[in-house]
């Protein structure tokens, strides 16, 4: 869900990317930043740091964050949900969830990355904050090779699957919902690397049902997640800009 409009706002800052190349970097050229959580992390906890930061970050109070977690096995409802596509509501918890898109899973084995960033100080842009979103996970996916892409219609990132003598197939291999508030963004992506793919099972993934989902390790490539966040840090960098370690939420 987005409290802004999808248009850019009159005030907004220059479509080019600022010094450094960043493709949505900061115009001041501050790091964001970066927290990894080694212990799963309840959705409600999660909400509510996610809620707390982005109020202080509005107001001045505290610096930009990225926060990488897993979650226990879940599912969540986004704005546009559908009560038909929850098919197995008595599996896992479910949750409301302000976020844009409809039911997602959250659970081990899926790098979620809550996205906490003031476009104020970047561009008021929202449709250039979600393509600069893609781009990042789609560049990430690149380091192990994975030819990854977005689809006219479709949020998230998505990978064709050819076998021999069977027609081409495409699946999700990374979710995206976001939340502005003052301009400042929280919720944000969800990459497979090793999760059970069976738990989507229980829902229809954020509405889609002509296509599947994978993984990194789906994909026959044995990933861990130290691996993966290295890959979503580096190519974090170069989409939104620099980051500094910092302590996860309480």
């Amino acid at each position: 869900m987005l409290d802004q409009p999808l248009s850019p706002a009159p005030e907004s800052g220059p479509a080019d990317p600022p010094a450094g190349g960043a493709l949505f970097g900061r115009t001041d050229g501050a790091a964001a930043g970066w927290a990894v959580s080694k212990v799963p992390v309840p959705y409600p906890q999660a909400v509510a740091a996610m809620e707390a930061r982005a109020a202080a970050i509005a107001e001045g109070r505290a610096g930009e964050l990225v926060w990488l977690l897993e979650h226990p096995p879940l599912y969540t409802a986004g704005v546009s949900a559908k009560p038909g596509d929850l098919l197995e509501p008595d599996r896992f918890p479910v949750f409301q969830s302000g976020r844009g898109g409809q039911f997602t899973y959250h659970g081990p084995g899926q790098r979620v990355a809550y996205v906490m960033l003031d476009l104020s100080r970047r561009r008021r842009d929202v449709r250039a904050f979600v393509a600069a979103l893609e781009a990042w996970v789609i560049r990430a996916l690149e380091t192990f090779n994975v030819a990854a892409d977005v689809r006219e219609g479709r949020v998230g990132v998505w990978v064709e699957r050819r076998s021999p003598g069977m027609p081409p197939r495409e699946d999700k291999i990374a979710a995206i919902g976001v939340k502005l508030r003052r301009w400042v963004s929280f919720h944000g992506i969800s990459l497979n690397v090793e999760p059970d793919l069976t738990h989507f099972g229980g829902i229809v993934p954020c509405g889609v049902t002509e296509h599947g989902v994978t993984s990194l390790v789906d994909l026959g490539l044995p990933v861990t997640m130290d691996e993966a966040d290295a890959a979503l840090r580096a190519s974090f960098t170069q989409v939104f800009g620099p980051v500094e370690d910092a302590p996860a939420p309480a």
